[in-house]
């Protein structure tokens, strides 16, 4: 297998998406450095080197990449609908910050690949499945101003050093993600965890910001890890895949299969169009991630709502 034995640091590999690499890495035998900072990361398995990092910090970014064959960089911040002005620039400077940083340190640490994450959030504005190459058919939709504008940069940021290096460089655009180890923060989480998170709660009634028409590709983590490391190994040439389910659905309909899993369907159900709700349509074509890796997701929507929402229940006292 193309990790055995390989020396693979995952940033962020106590968070969300990073400790699903972290599993994912582990089951392709790596030998897997996970660096911490803030959220602390507890494992028995021997092949986890556990290294406390503050990647803001120059010489940490340094200490981390140090003897690393390959880098996932998952480190960063995320925000949310409705989050204020500081939260919002806190996440596009950290982003930027611990981007630039963990390239120059893999880039002077001789690091063989690193997987750098773009987003859709920088897709301009479509009615349809957008493809890689409309990134730069247009602005950044209104909504993603700030956020989506940050990951077009990292991306430019990863095309600098690809060709100025020889550090090869895979760009992966994930769609949105949920799953176990979500963020289920009332204040900051995304919109699948907030859902979960108050259907578990049985509140009656059930009130969701939008139409509930608003269209979103949503993919489990355990499928985008897997990708992810499928794109390392397969593709880190500097040329973005997206990685999502590859079919749509509306809000509503998440709502329902939310309620259903979480045994709650007689909720009186209830939209709120006064509340944000980002862009009403976002859907990403994944065909070349089928095509140049042979990427299709393993788990239904269903199934991944049902495993996320039995988790957080196993979770909640």
């Amino acid at each position: 297998m193309f990790y055995h034995g390989k020396k693979v640091l995952v940033t962020g590999g106590a968070g969300f998406v990073g400790s699903h690499l972290v599993e994912e890495l582990l089951r392709q035998g790596a030998q897997v450095r996970v660096s911490v900072h803030h959220r602390p990361f507890v494992s028995r398995d021997e092949r986890i080197e556990v290294m406390p990092a503050d990647l803001t910090r120059p010489e940490d970014c340094r200490a981390a990449a140090h003897g690393m064959q390959f880098v996932f960089h998952a480190a960063g911040a995320v925000g949310a609908a409705g989050v204020g002005a500081s939260g919002v620039m806190s996440g596009i400077t950290t982003n930027l910050t611990l981007t630039a940083q963990m390239l120059e340190a893999a880039w002077a640490e001789g690091v063989e690949r690193f997987l750098l994450f773009g987003s859709s959030t920088g897709y301009p504005a479509a009615d349809h499945p957008v493809k890689e190459e409309e990134m730069w058919a247009g602005p950044v939709h209104s909504a993603y101003l700030g956020y989506g504008w940050m990951r077009r940069y990292a991306e430019k940021l990863g095309e600098f050093v690809a060709s100025s290096s020889p550090m090869k460089i895979a760009l992966v655009r994930p769609t949105a993600v949920y799953g176990q180890r979500d963020n289920f923060d009332p204040k900051t989480s995304h919109v699948i965890p907030a859902l979960i998170r108050r259907a578990i709660a049985k509140e009656n009634p059930f009130v969701v910001w939008g139409t509930g028409n608003e269209v979103r590709d949503f993919l489990h983590v355990s499928d985008l890890a897997r990708g992810c490391v499928m794109l390392l190994e397969k593709h880190a040439t500097c040329d973005p895949v997206n990685i999502g389910y590859g079919r749509t659905v509306t809000i509503k309909e998440i709502v329902q299969i939310i309620l259903k899993a979480a045994g709650h369907e007689g909720a009186e159900l209830k939209f709120d169009t006064t509340k944000p709700s980002m862009i009403p349509v976002r859907s990403v074509d994944t065909s070349k991630a089928r095509r140049v890796l042979g990427f299709e997701p393993r788990l239904t929507l269903e199934e991944g709502l049902a495993d996320t929402v039995r988790w957080y229940r196993e979770q909640t006292p």
